[in-house]
Parts: structure tokens; sequence; C-alpha cells
């Protein structure tokens, strides 16, 4: 091949680079995920999350305009009550803090997608994803209150709900309720692959959300499973998912890839907290390039097949973008 066939050609200049560039990053790519929290003026940062904030209700306006004249692809919102029990009762109460977050949302920028995150932890006094009895989270009975939750956001406005608590089922319990109350156009967008992770720490502090006893690991995945995440990506198709999404990203890129190449079905892939967090610490002591590292970040979860990612770097990333800078 030598010397005819000289591959450096192609690299040879920014102009060069970017014509052949076989993966590239666009705003809409993108989900920011936002923490919402009860009262009104609260806006506090999260220490752990450089840049993102606990936000009442009533400050989301500034947030989503902004998200909105990004060009984001969407949102993904969190919710932490102002009480928690051992039914989690205002995750699925009518005036909960994301059911009031959503429809403030859509009143004002109707077009951007909200993804709403289904699941129990934040709301249970134990802090666990599911009911618990003797120690055990129970599935089935989980089901039937992650169909209440996923109900509420959609009659609030949500266009995607996105089941997070990786209880067998879910995906079909809540579709079912959602067409049973003529919501048959909201979407489901799984955690399809949610590893038990130690990259969720920061996440945990923001959502005020771990565990009281014990840990996850009877019900989220283990780090070492490739096979059984695409058993659980199959089971979540054929119970009614739209989009699949494995979390975290950056370690399981691996996962994303089998995935992307065995069902044709959009992908999600949720570069998380701790994945963040360690960019931020490393850049804050000039350790790193934040940016070149981060949209190397981005633009290998992408290259792995995702077609959404939900990223903390969202709004920065298009800034990245539209000042020139490079994909990888």
């Amino acid at each position: 091949m030598f010397p005819r066939t000289r591959l450096r050609r192609l690299r040879r200049t920014e102009s060069l680079r970017r014509l052949v560039r076989e993966t590239t990053l666009a705003p809409q790519d993108f989900v920011l995920p936002l923490f919402v929290v009860p009262g009104s003026g609260a806006k506090s940062e999260i220490s752990s999350m450089p840049g993102h904030y606990h936000l009442s209700v009533d400050l989301l306006a500034a947030e989503v305009r902004e998200v909105a004249a990004r060009g984001i692809g969407g949102v993904l919102l969190f919710g932490i009550p102002a009480t928690k029990d051992e039914v989690a009762s205002e995750a699925y109460a009518e005036d909960g803090v994301v059911q009031d977050a959503v429809r403030a949302i859509k009143e004002t920028a109707p077009e951007l997608v909200v993804v709403t995150d289904v699941c129990l932890c934040a709301y249970m006094s134990h802090g666990h994803c599911g009911i618990v009895a003797e120690g055990e989270v129970l599935n089935d009975a989980t089901l039937e209150l992650l169909s209440k939750v996923a109900v509420s956001h959609g009659k609030a406005g949500a266009d995607l709900v996105a089941p997070s608590d990786m209880m067998d089922g879910r995906v079909r319990a809540i579709r079912s309720a959602l067409d049973d109350n003529e919501l048959t156009t909201v979407g489901i967008m799984s955690y399809a692959a949610k590893y038990a992770s130690a990259f969720y720490g920061p996440f945990r502090d923001a959502a005020d959300s771990p565990p009281q006893f014990g840990d996850r690991r009877s019900y989220q995945m283990d780090s070492a499973n490739v096979r059984e995440a695409l058993r659980e990506v199959e089971a979540d198709i054929e119970e009614g998912a739209d989009i699949i999404m494995v979390k975290p990203a950056l370690a399981y890129l691996d996962v994303i890839a089998a995935v992307a190449q065995r069902w044709p079905v959009p992908i999600a892939a949720y570069n998380v907290s701790g994945e963040f967090a360690m960019v931020k610490a490393a850049a804050e002591r000039g350790w790193i390039d934040e940016q070149a590292v981060a949209m190397e970040i981005l633009t290998g979860i992408k290259r792995a097949g995702a077609d959404i990612i939900i990223t903390y770097f969202a709004k920065e990333a298009v800034d990245w973008l539209e000042s020139g800078g490079e994909s990888c």
C-alpha cells in the first residue's frame, strides 16, 4: 500500500479532517438533566456538579428558554420532594414538583422535549427504588406505583417518561397504564441497561436519594455483564420501549455498541454525574483541557452508537461547537 496509500493525506488540514469526519456532534444530540425542588426563588449550586443547580419551578422558565434557544434536544427532569414516605406519594401527586415543572416548561417552551425520570428512590423514606418489605425490594408490587408516576407525568404534558428503577416488567406495566389513560402518544425512554455503578455518587447527593440500608445491586445490573444487558434491552423493546438507554456511558461503550449493532431503535446513553465531576475536578486543577476532554468523551459516546446523549455538559458543549471546537 505505502507509498501510494498515505492515510495522513486527509488529516493534513482542519478543513480536510472536517470533510471526512465520520462522527459529528450537534446540539440536538444532547439532553440536559435538571433538578427541581419545592418552593419559590430557590437556586442552589450542587457542590459536586459545578454549574448545576437545584431550581424551584418558578425559576425554570429562564433555564428552559436558554436550553431551547441553544437548540439542545431536550431536558430530563428529576424531582426532590418536600417530604418522603414508604409509598412515594409525592412522586405521583397531581401537584408534585415534577408535574408542576412539566406544565411550567410546556408553557414556556412548548417545543422543547421534556423527559421525566420515573423512579421512587428520591420519594421513598428508605431511598430504594421500590416498595420494601422485610428488607427486600418487591418487584411486582412496585409496578403499580411506577405506573401511577408515569401516568401523572403524561397527564402533566411529558413527551417521554423514563423508568430508571430496573424492576422486571416495568415497561409493559407503564405502557399499559399510559394506553389505558389515553396517553398513547407519550413515549417511553427506558433505562434498559442501568448498571450498579460507583459513578453515581454526585447524583445521589443532588437527588438526595442514597439508600438508607444495603445497596441497589439486587436490581441494578452487575458491571461485569454484557449478555445480560442485551437480554434487558430485548425485553424492554418487546414490552414497548420507544428509546433504549445505557447508563453509565463512558465505562460501558462496548454495551452501547453491542446494542446499536443488534437493534434498529433509538439509543440514549447517560454521561453520568461522576463522569462529569471527574472532568471538572481535573480541569480545575489544571491537569487536563476540559473542553478537549469533554468533547472527546461525547464524541466517543456517539461513535459507539448513541443517538441521544444525556449529559451535564450539554450547554457547554453547544458553546464549544458554536465556537468552532472540534468534535474530537
